[in-house]
This record gives structure tokens, C-alpha cells and sequence, in this order.
């Protein structure tokens, strides 16, 4: 399962049935989870931590210094869960002691070619990654998120649950859960992602709530504070609500309106 042409530092811990590709190198304070597939010509350096039956294809660069000219060679880390997919020419950085330490990346995430993720990143599950797409650092991500291809996201900015970013779309503020962004050069909501709701079984009724809370927020013409105190009014019956008035409330890079 590991070919010949493999270096791996015997202070890494490879477990069960992970298969390892031609010319791979495999660092000192890496941890690979069991089943995970790793292809030819990719790298792993620690402290980096890989859980089960992920797939790294070809050429993907993982676990490396962050690109941060305050780092001073503190120890950090990249974790990863379970069941991603990480295609070719991918690079994702550990994180600094300022953010935290840690760079992670959740579960059942597809991360195509030619993506970046930048030290710091808190990264949900579900999420896709499509080719070229970009976080710089400190960026989260919410659960079942799709970027579309060129796609880029401002260091420190949150993107909600359930958003749409765009092909070629910049987000520089913060995106709220279920929205969808447009290419405008720099982003603006274009509604919510109702495809992608009904796709997971978010029925009419739910989906009425999150489009008139959209509303409120950004059609009415209201100022934020004002705003902000009818969505409250919508949020006590109503989950979906709660959990957009919940990232308003903690957004730091105000909200993209």
C-alpha cells in the first residue's frame, strides 16, 4: 500500500490500510488516519493531523509553514476530518499562534484543483471548494457552503450556512447564512440560495421564513439597528431566523448589504 519511492519520517503515524503514491513525502508530526488514500508527489509536514478514508490526489501540498510574515516558527497545526476529497495542486497552511493555532478542515468536503487555504481557516463540513477558489487567512466557513470557480474570500470574513458564492466572486465583508453572492467584482447578495435549500430538504415554509428575513435585512431599506430588531421578532418562532440573527450579532467585518 505504500510504494517504494515514498519518504516518510518515522516519527509519522500511518494507519490501516492507507495507501501512499510514488515520491510522496510524508513529514515528522503527521498523522494519517485509516483509509486514507494519498497519491504521487504530495506533501504532508507537521504538525498535521488526517483523519479516515480521505482522498489526496496528486501534487496537493498540505501542512505547510503559513504564508504570514509574523510567523516566527511556532508550533502550529492543520487538522483534517474524514472523507474529503483534496485534488491536485492544493495547498492548505497550519495556522499561527495569533489565529489561534490551528487551520481545520471538517468532514465530506470536495476541495478541487488549484484551491488555497490560508493559515487560520475554520472550515465546516459538506463544503465545496470549486477549482481555483481561495481563503485568505482567519476566514471561516460554514457547513454545506459551495464557492464557484475563481472565487476569494477577504482574511477575517465568515461566510453563513448554506451560502453561494458565485464564480469570480470577492467577499470582503461577511456573508450571511442561506445567501447567495453574485459576481459585481466585489460581491452583493442576490438573494438566498433556494436551490441549494431545496436540494436538502428545506421545505416552502422554512424557506418563506429565510426569504423574509432576506427581505428585511436587505430590501427594506432599513438601517442595520432597525433591521436587526425585526429579525429578532421573526427569530422566536422560527430556528432559521435565530441562527441568522445569531451571525449577525457576532459578524465583526460587517455585513456584505
Amino acid at each position: 500500500m505504500i510504494h517504494p519511492s515514498a519518504q516518510i519520517d518515522p516519527a509519522a503515524v500511518i494507519g490501516k490500510g492507507v495507501s501512499i503514491g510514488a515520491y510522496t513525502v510524508i513529514g515528522a508530526d503527521v498523522e494519517i488516519g485509516e483509509g486514507t488514500v494519498i497519491g504521487a508527489h504530495v506533501v504532508i509536514e507537521g504538525p498535521t493531523r488526517i483523519g479516515r478514508d480521505n482522498r489526496i490526489t496528486q501534487f496537493a501540498s498540505l501542512g505547510g509553514d503559513p504564508q504570514d510574515k509574523k510567523f516566527a516558527g511556532e508550533r502550529t497545526e492543520l487538522i483534517i476530518g474524514d472523507r474529503n476529497l483534496i485534488r491536485e495542486f492544493v495547498t492548505i497552511n497550519r495556522g499561527t499562534r495569533g489565529g489561534g493555532g490551528i487551520t481545520r478542515l471538517g468532514d465530506d468536503n470536495w476541495v478541487l484543483a488549484y484551491v488555497h487555504i490560508a493559515h487560520d481557516c475554520q472550515i465546516g463540513s459538506h463544503v465545496v471548494f470549486s477549482n481555483y477558489s481561495a481563503l485568505a487567512g482567519h476566514v471561516e466557513i460554514g457547513d454545506w457552503t459551495i464557492l464557484s470557480g475563481y472565487s476569494g474570500v477577504h482574511q477575517f470574513c465568515k461566510v453563513g450556512v448554506h451560502a453561494f458564492i458565485g464564480m469570480g466572486c470577492l467577499v470582503g465583508n461577511d456573508v450571511l447564512p442561506f445567501v447567495t453572492m453574485a459576481n459585481d467584482q466585489h460581491g452583493r447578495p442576490r438573494g438566498i440560495n433556494s436551490e441549494g435549500l431545496k436540494r436538502r430538504g428545506f421545505d416552502a415554509e422554512r424557506i418563506a421564513a429565510i426569504k423574509r428575513a432576506y427581505r428585511t435585512l436587505y430590501m427594506a431599506g432599513l438601517p442595520l439597528p432597525e433591521a436587526r430588531a425585526q429579525l429578532a421578532a421573526q427569530a422566536r418562532d422560527n430556528a432559521d431566523v435565530r441562527l441568522m440573527l445569531a451571525f449577525v450579532e457576532r459578524s465583526e467585518r460587517a455585513l456584505a448589504r
